[in-house]
C-alpha cells in the first residue's frame, strides 16, 4: 500500500509539471486572458483534469509562476550575476537579462503578474531570493574594497523591489524602447550602489557629505 501511495504522489506530481508546461504554452499561443477553458483545450484536457491536479485557477497561477520563475527567470538572472566582470557590467548585464525576460515572454509574465491573480505569496518568496542573492553579490564584492556591509540587505531590497516594480509598469506602458529601460535602470541603480561605495557604506559618511546636484557634464565639443 505504502509503495502504491508514493507512485501515486509521484504521479500527481509530474502530471501537475505537465500541465503547468502545457499552461505555459496555452498562454503563450492564447494570451494573458486565457481562461481555464482555453488552458484545457490548448493542453487537449478536459479542464475537469485541470480542477483533478489544481484547486482553482489561483492555483494554477501560483504552479505556473513558480515554474516561470524557477525555470526561465532566475537562471538568467543567476548566469548574468556570475559573469567574470566589474561591478558596472554585472548591473547592466543583471538588468539586461531581467528587463530582456519579461519583454521576451509577454504574456506569461501578464498570466502571473498582470491579471489581478497573482499569487502574492510566490512573488514574495521570488523578491526575497532575487534580493539575497543581490546580497551576497553585493556584500562579496564590498569587503574586497573595505565598505561597510551592514546595510547590504537594505540596499537590495530597495533594488530589487524598484526593479520589479519598474519593469511591471512598462509592460502596461511601452513609452521607453527595452534598451531605453536598461539605461535608466542601470543608472539608476549604479547611482545607488556607487554612492554607497563613495560612502565607505557608512550613513554617517554619508550624511558628513555635502549634497549638492552637480550640473550636469555637457559632451565635448568638436
Amino acid at each position: 500500500m505504502d509503495g502504491r501511495k508514493r507512485r501515486w504522489r509521484q504521479h500527481k506530481i509530474d502530471r501537475r509539471e505537465e500541465l503547468v508546461d502545457g499552461t505555459l504554452a496555452a498562454v503563450r499561443a492564447r494570451g494573458s486572458n486565457a481562461g481555464m477553458d482555453e488552458i484545457a483545450a490548448e493542453i487537449g484536457v478536459s479542464k475537469t483534469v485541470l480542477y483533478r491536479y489544481f484547486s482553482d485557477k489561483n492555483d494554477l497561477v501560483h504552479a505556473t509562476m513558480q515554474r516561470f520563475i524557477e525555470t526561465t527567470l532566475m537562471p538568467r538572472v543567476y548566469g548574468a550575476i556570475s559573469l567574470d566582470a566589474d561591478e558596472y557590467q554585472l548591473v547592466r548585464s543583471a538588468l539586461a537579462e531581467y528587463v530582456g525576460t519579461v519583454d521576451e515572454d509577454p504574456e506569461v509574465y501578464r498570466f502571473i503578474m498582470g491579471n489581478g491573480s497573482a499569487d502574492q505569496s510566490s512573488l514574495a518568496e521570488f523578491e526575497k531570493l532575487f534580493a539575497e542573492v543581490v546580497c551576497a553579490v553585493i556584500t562579496d564584492r564590498a569587503k574586497d574594497r573595505g565598505v561597510a556591509t551592514e546595510g547590504a540587505a537594505l540596499a537590495s531590497y530597495v533594488l530589487v523591489g524598484g526593479i520589479q516594480l519598474a519593469t511591471h509598469w512598462w509592460t502596461t506602458n511601452k513609452s521607453l524602447s527595452r534598451e531605453d529601460v536598461i539605461d535608466y535602470l542601470t543608472m539608476l541603480a549604479w547611482s545607488a550602489i556607487e554612492g554607497m561605495a563613495r560612502a565607505g557604506g557608512s550613513p554617517a559618511a554619508f550624511n558628513a557629505q555635502q549634497h549638492v546636484l552637480p550640473a550636469p557634464e555637457t559632451p565635448a565639443q568638436d
